[in-house]
């Protein structure tokens, strides 16, 4: 739907002011001792995941707004995350929820992906939902539930979710549990917790030796008097106990107000134990907002914790990152692009900051010059080096505005309608 023709001549109409730009800020970044194409090298490795539910209209338990052109199928997803691949350079993978993605064509999809330049990130089980023909209800839990039978059930599933992630190439499954509890008194909190301590260790022993498991974790919603796995520590406990292939994996709207996520972060690096990300922002909750467009600076701070962890704890992988979002207020593609960028100037900035100083500053308790030399990097505006990053890509130097000038939302309308429908919640 667009072509690298098309992005380039875009590209020219604005490639001057940009070259003077990164100019600029290059000689900058120079004299400060920083090498310019080691960090361009840096942007470009980093690549984000989009998840298949994502590219419909998000919504509330209150209900979905349609905004025409949703993708119907598995395969209209991919051509829209090839779409945000081709503009943005740094969205090279697509992670699957099943079953609200099953492929019907293994190969089909394959050659599609392929296509796009796209590979599959992690599939991700749903035990939080009944389906069709279901035989046993997840009403009362699913992996914790008391009965042994809805237990099988759910542990069937999430194998058969390794199985089709297997048949397309994907290396680890994303869990997370909905299990908790309304009422005091109605889950004894110990039996619910070691029943999906067991639980998990049979889906980890059915993985093929180079997977990963991730298990993710929320203090509350659908059940808001307690939750089996609630924090990042019920998490931790359980990857450990599921082995080496089992980590800990952070939703950044998986936390009560003003937790200090970035501490949890440089626990978890520290341990070996820390898996991967669900990029989102939040005000209140899970409100699965734009990336950065609420706590910018939280990000960023998150990252300088990441850029140091990664470097420092070389026990822990390669970490995952993907994109969780989803509301219905804004065109999910350009809510993507948004996110893009805010993720790779967050980490681009957390590359700036001068570790040694910073290390220098805290042995002497220099507070004022810890808080300076972090602030410094946060001010400073990255984008000139994403744009020469995605330039010499071929993507697009402003992403948002090849987007609406190539009209592709309206292409969308066009070819899908505008009432079309796309699986998720």
């Amino acid at each position: 739907m667009l072509t690298k023709e098309t992005i380039n001549l875009i590209n020219q109409s604005r490639e001057k002011q940009h070259l003077q730009e990164f100019e600029s800020l290059a000689e900058k970044l120079t004299q400060e001792g920083i090498d310019v194409k080691t960090l361009l090298g840096q942007l470009e490795k980093f690549q984000i995941a989009v998840p298949s539910w994502a590219l419909g209209a998000g919504g509330t338990r209150f209900g979905r707004f349609a905004y025409g052109g949703a993708p119907r199928t598995l395969l209209e997803k991919i051509e829209d995350v090839g779409l945000l691949h081709a503009l943005t350079k740094n969205s090279n993978a697509i992670s699957l929820h099943i079953p609200w993605d099953i492929p019907k064509d293994f190969q089909e999809i394959k050659e599609a992906a392929i296509a796009q330049q796209l590979s599959f990130d992690a599939v991700n089980s749903n035990t939080f939902q009944d389906q069709v023909n279901q035989k046993h209800s997840y009403k009362y839990g699913s992996l914790s539930h008391a009965d042994k039978a809805v237990r099988e059930q759910a542990i069937a599933h999430n194998k058969e979710v390794i199985q089709i992630g297997e048949s397309l190439g994907s290396k680890s499954i994303t869990v997370w549990l909905a299990d908790g509890s309304n009422f005091p008194g109605q889950n004894n909190f110990q039996k619910a917790l070691q029943r999906t301590q067991d639980s998990l260790q049979e889906i980890t022993k059915s993985m093929p030796k180079d997977w990963r498991l991730f298990i993710e974790y929320k203090p509350y919603e659908p059940h808001f008097y307690s939750t089996v796995i609630q924090d990042w520590g019920t998490s931790f406990l359980l990857a450990n106990a599921c082995g080496p292939q089992a980590f800990t994996l952070v939703d950044l709207g998986h936390h009560l107000p003003n937790t200090n996520i970035e501490q949890i972060v440089a626990t978890l690096l520290m341990q070996g134990k820390l898996g991967g990300f669900h990029f989102n922002d939040s005000r209140y909750g899970d409100d699965d907002l734009t990336v950065g467009s609420i706590q910018p600076y939280k990000l960023f701070l998150i990252f300088n914790e990441l850029v140091y962890g990664m470097a420092t704890n070389k026990n822990n992988p390669p970490l995952a990152w993907m994109i969780d979002a989803s509301h219905n207020t804004k065109d999910p593609l350009e809510d993507l692009l948004q996110s893009i960028d805010a993720i790779l100037e967050s980490f681009a900035k957390a590359l700036l900051v001068d570790q040694k100083a910073l290390h220098q500053a805290q042995q002497y308790s220099d507070v004022v010059m810890c808080q300076e030399l972090l602030q410094n990097a946060f001010k400073t505006d990255v984008r000139p080096l994403i744009r020469e990053m995605r330039l010499r890509k071929g993507g697009a130097l402003e992403t948002l505005q090849v987007y609406r000038e190539t009209k592709q939302r309206q292409i969308r309308i066009q070819q899908r309608g505008a009432d079309a429908l796309s699986s998720g919640l």
